[in-house]
């Protein structure tokens, strides 16, 4: 077995058991919150539920991702894991909304919560959450896990907001307390939520890694000798730690040309972890291409 197909039965193995218990917790929260009264645990039920979710999804795109290239689809199904990740993004959003509109319901009319049972069952969640982000945390991050990771560790903070607030019920008695914080987590939860959805718009759109710059990249492949300019350079992922690069590479005698080809290679993998690369060779005389990006050396 490869040490990539190793890695993926071991994701798998990690998302069952993942499944399973983030499945038999939530079902004991939904009982729990729905007779104690609790929001805060009935929201957390419910973004366990939406893990639930989350965790098949990621596990059933990253297996469609596995498939190999073909003739109707030349790279693979790579994209399905961020098809995923979008997926599982709006999932969140939907989560968001229903949290809010209760928690604005129980502000205006609030509802009698039994804090000492929340406090017993959100301890109980947080260390079941713990374990599943450990457990999902572990080995290659794509961002289609990332995604169901993010579901977990929003539980994880579902389950700190119901323990504080089945304490401050149980102490003070202050009802407002529970709509408050999980206004609180619906807040912390949309932000991590518009940032996993504005990466996977950014790699559906063909952007440029956030971690590379383009002109670094461009100046660097400009400055291998035999290599006049460099111009239509484009940077894309074609899905998460696959990135790939297309260029026209101007030089000064195609007869030089494999070597160039491999110096560039070598430098793209070893400086910027790029692998899947694509470059034209031309000699030409001017400056031309107008509209497209042209890269000369310092």
């Amino acid at each position: 077995m490869k040490p990539h197909d190793f890695h993926f039965q071991e994701m798998i193995h990690r998302m069952r058991w993942a499944l399973l218990i983030t499945f038999a917790f939530a079902l004991v929260e939904a009982v729990g919150g729905w007779w104690s009264g609790s929001l805060a645990l009935l929201s957390d039920a419910g973004h366990m539920f939406s893990d639930c979710i989350a965790l098949s999804l990621t596990a059933f795109t990253s297996w469609v991702a596995k498939h190999p290239p073909s003739r109707r689809h030349s790279y693979g199904l790579l994209r399905a894991e961020i098809i995923g990740a979008l997926l599982n993004g709006f999932i969140m959003l939907l989560v968001i909304i229903f949290i809010v509109v209760e928690a604005v319901s129980r502000l205006r009319q609030p509802q009698p919560v039994a804090g000492a049972a929340v406090m017993a069952i959100a301890a109980v969640g947080l260390v079941v959450n713990i374990f599943v982000a450990l457990l999902l945390s572990h080995g290659e991050q794509t961002l289609n896990l990332r995604a169901a990771l993010l579901h977990v560790i929003s539980d994880l903070i579902g389950s700190v907001a119901a323990l504080i607030s089945g304490a401050v019920i149980f102490f003070t008695g202050w009802l407002p307390a529970d709509p408050i914080l999980s206004l609180g987590v619906a807040g912390l939860i949309l932000y991590s939520t518009l940032s996993l959805l504005r990466e996977a718009f950014h790699v559906l759109m063909e952007g440029v890694p956030s971690n590379l710059q383009m002109e670094l990249v461009g100046q660097r492949m400009a400055g291998i000798e035999g290599v006049r300019s460099v111009h239509d350079l484009h940077i894309w992922t074609l899905a998460s730690g696959r990135v790939a690069l297309s260029a026209h590479l101007e030089v000064h005698d195609l007869n030089v040309w494999p070597k160039i080809l491999e110096a560039a290679k070598i430098m793209l993998h070893q400086q910027f972890g790029i692998d899947h690369v694509t470059l034209q060779p031309e000699v030409l005389k001017g400056q031309g291409y107008q509209g497209s990006i042209r890269i000369y050396p310092k």
